[in-house]
């Protein structure tokens, strides 16, 4: 039986990258997957750019809600796949990687995720670094150690619905609060000779506008699940701190460089 993937993109007022994305899925050579855009009610031409393909897709909505996380619980809900994945409005994926997943889950039948490595891309689709991806497990999760970039990692449909929704109070990391959860299901499993994604980096990404809130959550989803004040991933949260500044100057620092001069 050949696997179907459902590949959910959240979009708000990403006209200048969603066709690029769209095209991204669109054009994966294998036979059964279908792509589900929910966008919360953009007004940037957005809507025009869904409706351009809306024949080659298999449900899309644009309507106010209350954000990607929002988003992405509805996409879900009209997926129909044995993969799931989603892929933000700004990212994209290489060409020719559903065959490669897709052979992952049939050898591995006992996987709960199957993740890659990363590009880091600037506004122009230019190379201009990589994501740290690392493989981890449920307990380096729990210590803080994440290192899946969300764009490159598929997971079983059949244990989503096992874990579900997605906590919508979360804004930021809500793709860590999935991983420790489908990591008490089964395995996680990062190939390094892939690369599966790009990850758009801009000066309006959430990565560079409002990645202050990521720690701040985990620590939250880490003592809603039981985890001690006196843990790795606290001492973590807090050189985290100090050293976020650093890390998003850097970012952007990446951003301005692949700019024209």
């Amino acid at each position: 039986m050949t696997l179907k993937f459902s590949i959910i993109t959240p979009s708000f007022n990403q006209a200048r990258f969603l066709e690029r994305t769209i095209i991204s899925v669109l054009d994966q050579p294998y036979p059964e997957f279908e792509l589900i855009i929910i966008d919360g009610g953009s007004n940037d031409g957005s809507r025009e750019i869904i409706q351009k393909y809306q024949e080659k897709l298999a449900y899309w909505i644009s309507e106010p809600d209350k954000g990607q996380t929002d988003a992405i619980n509805k996409g879900f809900a009209q997926a129909t796949g044995d993969i799931f994945a989603w892929l933000n409005s700004d990212d994209t994926y290489l060409p020719d990687i559903l065959p490669q997943v897709a052979s992952f889950f049939e050898k591995h039948p006992g996987a709960a995720a199957v993740y890659s490595n990363t590009n880091f891309i600037d506004e122009n689709d230019r190379i201009i670094g990589r994501f740290p991806a690392a493989q981890t497990d449920n307990k380096k999760l729990k210590q803080g150690y994440v290192h899946i970039p969300q764009q490159a990692c598929f997971f079983r449909a059949d244990l989503w619905r096992k874990v579900e929704p997605l906590d919508p109070s979360i804004y930021f990391a809500m793709d860590y609060d999935l991983w420790v959860r489908l990591s008490r299901e089964g395995n996680l499993v990062y190939l390094p000779e892939f690369t599966w994604a790009n990850f758009r980096l801009h000066s309006d990404a959430k990565t560079i506008t409002a990645d202050d809130r990521c720690w701040p959550e985990m620590v939250r989803i880490h003592r809603r699940d039981g985890g001690s004040v006196i843990s790795l991933i606290m001492l973590k949260y807090w050189i985290r701190l100090l050293v976020g500044p650093i890390i998003r100057m850097r970012r952007r620092r990446m951003i301005d460089r692949s700019k024209p001069r």
